[in-house]
């Protein structure tokens, strides 16, 4: 198999478990807004936070990396975080000013995408940082959900929630300005030439 098929290819385990994971989001909004069946919504973002860990490993493990896998797999993460965080903010666990400065992230980020796009570059591969980042807020918000009842494990919960979403928000932050300096310094590149 030569190295461009193999980067086309579709039907991975690593791509079968995003898609899965892409599955749950809807699944996730259902039970957080509708029934309101907490522990069943936990119970999704905790296998989506698994999986999102395994196809990983074993996308390295077994070499099947794949270009589709590299830009569905972030995705999942992006639908879980922007879902988390508005079924949070609808009910009432987050405050509006938290979801404000990720979405404003990403709207700065976006800006930078017509620049890329000018100079015929794709997206930029995900960081360490930006990875470091997504987990901070996956494990953020479905500790800011625990937080939200009333059980021995409230104020633990609470506590920890919190640390992750200011470090994970932080460094979510820190990788779009570090985004925006990957992308000046291709754009320079390619005007030198």
């Amino acid at each position: 198999m030569s190295e461009t098929s193999a980067e086309d290819r579709i039907w991975t385990v690593p791509n079968l478990l995003s898609f899965l994971r892409l599955l749950g989001v809807p699944v996730f909004l259902w039970l957080v807004l509708g029934p309101e069946a907490d522990g069943w919504a936990i119970a999704v973002l905790a296998v989506a936070g698994f999986t999102d860990w395994l196809d990983g490993k074993i996308a390295r493990a077994f070499n099947q990396t794949s270009r589709l896998g590299r830009i569905i797999d972030p995705a999942a993460d992006k639908l879980y975080v922007f879902s988390t965080i508005l079924a949070l903010l609808v009910r009432g666990i987050i405050p509006w000013w938290l979801v404000a400065l990720i979405l404003a992230r990403e709207l700065f980020v976006a800006c930078f995408i017509p620049v890329l796009r000018k100079h015929r570059y794709r997206a930029l591969q995900v960081h360490f940082l930006g990875k470091a980042a997504m987990f901070n807020l996956m494990y953020a918000f479905p500790l800011l959900f625990l937080a939200s009842h009333t059980g021995w494990y409230a104020e633990m919960a609470r506590v920890t929630g919190w640390a992750f979403a200011v470090w994970g928000t932080g460094l979510y932050w820190w990788a779009g300005v570090l985004y925006v300096v990957q992308v000046r310094r291709l754009v320079t590149a390619t005007t030198k030439e």
